[in-house]
């Protein structure tokens, strides 16, 4: 190897993992163990933060620094890191032209054969759907099979797992869809695909599908339901069918200071009352969910409207008090 090449092999050795014997890199990089510490130092004079470490067999560990030093990534945390700046450039969060420099920059500099990829991996970003949960793991081939398949307009088949892994079907045959656009929201990936065999709209956790090939035939591309599939999906995660607004919206009037509701409240209207009260209009899927998720406020609580949305405290407080008694029934 030349001499760039081993500083290069020897940074991406240090930044794989905390601690480095000096013996082991100089196996690793087939040189002695003079020579590593001459090219340790040639990292130190470009800004690398480079600690040598004490024991038995001293070596070496890469820390932070007061700057921030060119950096290594492989293949996989190269098309990580684009993604997630692709996904950042519609946040919200004011990083937007940030994350659309630093993108560019990343394009740039990447090998052909990486930005093909990431060229077929186009997806819309949306704010996070209720219950999302933690994130879930979907591999990189995946997602650009399910872009590429979007975007040549190409019929898709694929496995569908059920919610848990052992709910997954051998014998099921596989699922037929017109693909139209991948989606993500909060580390979850979703597709919007028009079924085949049901006819109508779905929409597919991603980290559920295997594709598989080849593609099938070319399909006319359909519009989403109300023409924009940002709308539409946040519609579907609100359980709309087709308009982006929750289907029971109630008033309540809290115990609480509107300081200490509004970081809670999603995307409710507080109103600050006197007396350490105020007021909150939001919404949910269901008038016993809504009931629910205002119960977490921990506090007395008033109800402006509608009359759904009393009835929805009494059921709840029924079935509440049929679990508390351990009978499993629900007094009408």
């Amino acid at each position: 190897m030349t001499t760039t090449s081993r500083l290069l092999k020897l940074l991406s050795l240090l930044q794989t993992r905390r601690d480095w014997p000096g013996s082991v890199l100089a196996e690793r990089l087939n040189i002695s163990h003079r020579t590593v510490r001459r090219d340790v130092d040639r990292l130190r004079e470009m800004g690398y933060s480079i600690q040598a470490t004490m024991g038995t067999d001293g070596g070496y560990r890469l820390d932070a620094g007061s700057e921030l030093p060119p950096l290594l990534f492989d293949d996989d945390q190269a098309i990580a890191l684009a993604v997630a700046l692709q996904a950042a450039t519609v946040t919200g969060v004011g990083i937007e032209e940030a994350a659309l420099r630093a993108l560019t920059t990343v394009r740039q500099i990447m090998p052909s054969r990486l930005r093909h990829r990431l060229n077929a991996l186009e997806f819309t970003t949306i704010a996070s759907r209720p219950g999302d949960g933690a994130p879930t793991f979907v591999s990189p081939d995946v997602l650009i099979a399910l872009s590429t398949a979007a975007r040549a307009s190409e019929v898709l088949r694929f496995d569908y797992a059920g919610r848990h892994p052992d709910d997954a079907s051998e014998a099921a045959p596989p699922r037929r869809v017109e693909p139209h656009h991948l989606v993500t929201s909060h580390s979850h990936w979703y597709l919007v695909a028009w079924d085949l065999e049901r006819d109508d709209w779905r929409i597919f956790s991603a980290h559920r599908i295997t594709p598989r090939t080849p593609t099938g035939p070319r399909f006319a591309p359909r519009e989403v339901p109300g023409g924009d599939v940002f709308e539409y999906i946040s519609a579907r995660f609100k359980g709309a069918e087709r308009t982006n607004q929750w289907p029971c919206t109630g008033k309540v009037i809290l115990n609480r200071p509107a300081s200490y509701v509004f970081p809670f409240a999603g995307d409710g209207i507080v109103e600050d009352l006197d007396s350490g009260r105020c007021s909150l209009e939001v919404g949910s899927w269901s008038w016993v969910a809504l009931a629910a998720a205002l119960n977490r406020f921990d506090t007395d609580i008033q109800v402006i409207g509608p009359v759904e949305l009393t009835q929805a405290f009494g059921q709840l407080g029924s079935r509440n008090l049929a679990t508390a008694r351990g009978d499993g029934s629900v007094d009408s």
